[in-house]
């Protein structure tokens, strides 16, 4: 059986990680250099690293910091933020990702996900969508969870799958921060229509929040979370373990 992966998120402000709840109310928590270097070895199977005002800002301070985070991780790294153009890819995969994020630029610019995956494969491109319940359905949101679309979630990830998505981060906006397990609703509807990997993101809390969504939800990839792990409130080698005295498979360091 493929192996449950284990992501913690750098959300990435002015050079600094912060955290949030529900997407507002920012607070800082340390260098994404340091903390990288940490989760990389304390046994994190993937990093994800999100400029989060990246649309608002200019890219030299994103690009430095992100290339010496890429430089002092040996886990695959995911990028996202201000990811716009196919010249966006580039730039990012050239500091040291291994797979790009994209969440407003694709909904500015519906195409460029195809584009990007006919340049730099599927695998590369990760489809990362900010959904929140409105009115009994799920809407796609955009700038940094700011603005609602009006699209329907379930049928934006069908279309970025259908053209070349190779991945996709559901964060659910309602639990995000708010650390009352994963939102089990939306992603049992995602899993259930598409076929390539699935990550979850927003609303771990405790361990258990871990082992509930891939026993109850099999198809589900990885687990993403950012305060739990960012506070010492869940250590990744003691998460790990109970994943697997649950039967979950995990990679373990030891």
């Amino acid at each position: 059986m493929i192996t449950k992966r284990i992501i913690p998120c750098l959300d990435v402000k002015d050079g600094r990680v912060v955290k949030g709840v529900n997407f507002k109310g920012l607070r800082d928590v340390a260098s994404p250099v340091e903390l990288a270097k940490y989760y990389s070895s304390a046994g994190a199977d993937e990093l994800v690293f999100y400029d989060i005002t990246a649309s608002a800002e200019g890219r030299s301070l994103f690009a430095d910091i992100l290339t010496e985070t890429a430089k002092s991780v040996f886990i695959p790294l995911t990028v996202g933020g201000g990811i716009n153009t196919t010249d966006d890819f580039d730039r990012v995969l050239k500091c040291g990702a291994d797979k790009v994020s994209v969440n407003s630029g694709a909904i500015r610019d519906p195409g460029l996900v195809e584009r990007a995956a006919k340049i730099y494969g599927d695998q590369c491109v990760v489809l990362s969508v900010d959904i929140k319940r409105v009115g009994g359905s799920f809407h796609v949101f955009a700038k940094g969870g700011r603005e609602d679309t009006g699209l329907d979630a379930i049928e934006w990830i069908k279309r970025g799958v259908d053209h070349g998505a190779g991945e996709l981060v559901i964060n659910s906006m309602d639990t995000d921060g708010v650390k009352n397990g994963f939102d089990l609703e939306l992603l049992d509807l995602v899993c259930s229509c598409v076929s390539v990997p699935v990550i979850a993101s927003g609303g771990a809390g405790c361990m258990e929040d871990f082992i509930t969504l891939f026993q109850t939800l099999p198809k589900v990839d990885a687990g993403l979370a950012a305060s739990v792990f960012h506070f010492g409130e869940i250590e990744i080698p003691e998460l790990k373990r109970k994943m697997a005295d649950a039967g979950i498979p995990a990679r373990l360091n030891h």
